[in-house]
């Protein structure tokens, strides 16, 4: 399995958007991108697959954010990473049987083989399984904890102070 930044970022979002689904207000993209520390416009990108894919949906205006759109027990990591044109493909041909100079090599079974078991353990993990693990909770706390001290330590207000340009020639 090829599993590239975007299957992996992608992941990411669905987990952190899982891990805050029970609050009242959508998720926004930017509180992702500061939670996992992704680009924005990339979280853009994959989120529009994922929409497309069924996978979440959006709210538009002041408030707006993104929410699972199916309970988190049934959305699989293989289906995640699939939405966002990821493959379970460990084969040099992409599964075409052509490995070889329009031939099957001589592994192609076997990692034809290996890309299938992959795929179907990412499949048989869903959201749900991973916002239950005590290691993720624990990483999920941690980064939440640091956000807000982060929040903490930015001045609200700024004070700022002009000066008075000296006045020019008339004494």
């Amino acid at each position: 399995m090829r599993l590239t930044t975007k299957g992996r970022y992608a992941v990411t979002a669905m987990l952190d958007l899982a891990l805050h689904q029970g609050q009242q207000r959508p998720v926004t993209l930017q509180d992702i991108a500061a939670n996992q520390e992704i680009s924005l416009s990339y979280l853009e990108q994959l989120f529009a697959r994922l929409r497309q894919g069924g996978l979440v949906r959006g709210t538009r205006g002041p408030g707006g954010g993104y929410r699972l759109a199916k309970d988190a027990s049934e959305i699989s990591i293989a289906g995640i990473i699939t939405a966002v044109d990821e493959k379970a493909d460990l084969t040099r041909c992409g599964g075409k049987s052509d490995c070889q100079q329009g031939e099957e090599c001589l592994t192609h079974e076997l990692w034809a083989e290996l890309s299938e078991t992959i795929y179907q353990f990412l499949d048989n993990i869903s959201l749900a399984d991973l916002i239950q693990r005590p290691r993720v909770l624990e990483v999920a706390k941690r980064q939440s904890g640091k956000r807000e001290s982060s929040m903490n330590e930015m001045p609200a207000t700024q004070k700022v102070s002009f000066q008075e340009p000296p006045a020019s020639g008339a004494s």
